[in-house]
């Protein structure tokens, strides 16, 4: 149960907030600031809890189960059994600390239907052929289970922030720490059951499911600053700031920098599609 003071508390540290650094944001009433960073915690608690218990937890229980076409130790089919239930204690608690926090500061969440990721899964789904789809996902959750969260790392340090929050967040990053050991043993399993040409097309998917977890979620940012009754061109103007390609590629690239390491010792980067695949979206420095 949250017990903090939730007229005072901080319930994210502002310098993860993106836009709220900007001076447009800013210079918006504090009751507008404060629900700003309050809907940054909501839709972090969302993502959380929809990409464990949506994505992530099929593929855990098909590999606890055997059903995604991998010979696997039953070590790591009890381990990944042992993540499902990890995740959906975190995907629990995401949604519990949402709740209470909405109840307790009277914010109602204004969340889009699905988070961005997801609808951008799907359609990464949808062009894929119908064979490869299952693998699709499969290297989706690899993908984002070895990125590197900041605000993992981060939140719990901030001694400002909601007791509730931090603990809610440092009780996941513990466990992301082991889940991103397996999955990077995982890939190198999946990778020696796959023929030359699947790799092939499996490897040039990565910076397209890589970007599709961690790109920005521009149409809903916009829509919620316009609901704060920000002019369309004041909106447009922070998010072409704050989300510039510049500083999307540098943060994308560097919280994929231990998963395109993973790709990379498989020797991916050595077949000239795919290295121009990683160039393209940024995760290489040219």
């Amino acid at each position: 149960m949250v017990r903090g003071d939730l007229d005072t508390a901080e319930f994210f540290p502002a310098e993860l907030v993106p836009v709220a650094r900007h001076p447009l944001v800013r210079a918006l009433p504090d009751a507008v600031r404060r629900e700003v960073i309050v809907q940054h915690l909501y839709r972090y608690l969302d993502f959380t809890a929809k990409l464990e218990h949506l994505v992530v937890n099929r593929t855990a229980l098909g590999i606890s189960q055997g059903t995604v076409g991998l010979e696997l130790p039953a070590e790591m089919r009890l381990d990944a059994l042992k993540i499902y239930v990890d995740e959906g204690y975190h995907a629990l608690m995401s949604v519990d600390l949402l709740q209470q926090i909405s109840g307790g500061t009277g914010i109602a969440p204004r969340l889009p239907g699905e988070p961005f990721f997801l609808t951008r899964l799907a359609a990464l789904r949808e062009a894929s052929p119908a064979p490869m789809r299952p693998l699709l996902e499969i290297l989706f959750v690899i993908v984002s289970e070895t990125l590197i969260s900041g605000s993992l790392s981060a939140v719990p340090q901030e001694g400002a922030v909601l007791p509730e929050v931090r603990a809610t967040i440092r009780d996941h990053a513990l466990d992301e720490g082991r889940h991103h050991t397996y999955f990077a043993i995982m890939l190198r399993y999946l990778w020696g059951a796959l023929d030359p040409a699947t790799r092939g097309w499996a490897a040039r998917q990565v910076p397209q499911l890589i970007h599709c977890f961690l790109a920005p979620d521009l149409p809903a940012l916009r829509a919620e600053l316009r609901r704060y009754g920000m002019p369309a061109d004041a909106a447009e103007q922070v998010l072409a700031e704050v989300y510039d390609p510049r500083t999307v590629d540098a943060f994308v690239r560097s919280a994929a920098q231990q998963t395109v390491r993973h790709f990379a010792s498989l020797g991916v980067l050595e077949d000239p599609r795919v290295r121009e695949a990683f160039l393209a979206a940024g995760l290489l420095e040219p």
